[in-house]
């Protein structure tokens, strides 16, 4: 536990020290716009690798055979490179300090301001289920109540992201991401060893466990579903957006989004073999997020149990303290500061610190009374994203439609998955959410088109 708490302090006092760049708005947020391929490929990688890629998904594998990592790597790995091969350059160009702003230069600040409301709660979700699985996480090395564990992740959490910032958590994620492959790539060596090799773990794999698309019970709409949700639910996320807006150039945004990508894909692979091979290893585990925990207690020399728990807090603090700060640069730059009118850059960063704490405090009481990892991960992914994703896809790429059939979307979106999710009973809610979503815009845009006169006269006819 000392050993885990000495690299926490070293991350807190790297974050404290690269903060102190901080002079504006833009730095705070944004790194001042000034990161390169190899930082920027490491923060986009850690931003999306973690609880759920270690901790949430290796459970849902060992539970649910392979066709449990359909969203961690394989859904998530795929929507970094979309957003790299698609949508870097554009976003980049525009010159955005935050995801809103495309909302309100595209359609109006209404749309802005309802689109902060819809994705806010989705990155507290997501920071949630960070902050449950750091607390997992300091709970098995120290033996504490795991509600105790959550409320001292929780405070540390919250403290650590105030003090930082884009810049701060970019180069902490670089070295955060060397700890993790680290801690990961010992965890497999480890499992490998105690299961024989290679050969006898693979032996301890039943063959219907090795289905990536699911059972044959599944319908193909079930399947569809359940990669739609990481793939067009986190592609225009507003937490990896922001490391693509702070790369220096649009090509560096680009090549890093899809390199971070594949580095997600290679290391989040290691869960992948250690869920399908757990079952051999623990079988009947209560809980089965706890399966790497207890495996690399279980195997790993102390030296190195440190060295791996330290790994799987980097994956935690790289991922909430962009959830976070995303949530809060959202309330405050798009919402915050066009109320307030006037305000210093100083006064910004202040406002952006105080909704951290805030939302950081909000993502505590969630944590806490969550079931597990991977429910408070899917609900964050599923939350509202339909319709940010027809409405960005279409507003980027056509100038069809305007305010109207954005807010007809957004709403569409929502609306629809919240009633599949938890009235309807729908299998299928976040593609029904998604066609809703775009059967709104492109309805609504159709009828912006008909002048108000002959809209007046069609009304009069019928």
């Amino acid at each position: 536990m000392l050993g885990v708490m000495a690299y926490m302090v070293i991350q807190f006092a790297i974050g404290v020290w690269v903060s102190r760049r901080n002079k504006s708005e833009d730095d705070y947020l944004l790194a001042g716009r000034r990161l390169g391929v190899g930082l920027t490929a490491f923060t986009v990688f850690a931003t999306w690798f973690g609880a759920e890629t270690v901790v949430g998904a290796a459970g849902n594998i060992y539970e649910n055979g392979l066709s449990g990592g359909s969203g961690d790597p394989f859904g998530y790995a795929i929507c970094l490179i979309l957003l790299g091969l698609v949508f870097a350059v554009p976003l980049w160009r525009r010159r955005y300090t935050t995801f809103g702003d495309f909302f309100r230069q595209r359609y109006s600040s209404g749309v802005e301001k309802f689109f902060v409301l819809l994705v806010v709660p989705s990155s507290t979700l997501w920071a949630a289920a960070q902050i449950r699985a750091f607390g997992q996480v300091v709970s098995t090395i120290s033996d504490l109540d795991v509600t105790v564990a959550i409320t001292a992740a929780a405070a540390f959490v919250i403290i650590y992201t105030v003090a930082g910032g884009l810049l701060a958590t970019a180069v902490t994620d670089l070295v955060q991401g060397l700890a993790l492959m680290l801690g990961l790539g010992l965890l497999f060596f480890a499992v490998l060893n105690a299961a024989g090799g290679v050969e006898p773990a693979l032996a301890l794999v039943e063959p219907e466990r090795l289905q990536l698309f699911g059972a044959l019970e599944k319908s193909f709409l079930e399947v569809v579903e359940a990669w739609a949700i990481p793939i067009c639910g986190a592609t225009l996320a507003a937490e990896v957006i922001a490391r693509i807006l702070a790369a220096h150039s649009a090509e560096t945004a680009r090549l890093a989004s899809v390199l971070g990508g594949t580095l997600y894909l290679a290391i989040g692979c290691i869960p992948v073999f250690i869920g399908l091979i757990g079952p051999g290893l623990l079988p009947g585990l209560e809980d089965a997020e706890q399966i790497i925990p207890q495996l690399a207690q279980q195997y790993l020399p102390t030296l190195f149990y440190v060295l791996f728990a330290g790994a799987l807090i980097s994956a935690i603090l790289s991922t909430v303290d962009s959830a976070l700060l995303a949530a809060a640069s959202l309330i405050s730059h798009n919402v915050v500061v066009p109320l307030r009118g006037s305000m210093s850059e100083r006064a910004k960063i202040r406002s952006a610190r105080l909704c951290v704490v805030l939302l950081g405090i909000l993502a505590y009481v969630l944590a806490i009374r969550a079931n597990g990892v991977y429910e408070l991960i899917e609900t964050a992914v599923a939350f509202g994203t339909a319709g940010v994703f027809v409405v960005g896809v279409l507003g980027l790429f056509t100038r069809i439609g305007g305010t109207p059939s954005a807010l007809a979307a957004l709403i569409a979106g929502s609306v629809l998955w919240f009633v599949g999710e938890y009235f309807a009973g729908w299998t299928t809610p976040y593609l029904l959410s998604l066609a809703g979503a775009a059967l709104a815009y492109l309805g609504v845009a159709a009828l912006e088109k008909i002048p108000i006169g002959k809209w007046q006269a069609t009304r009069q006819e019928t």
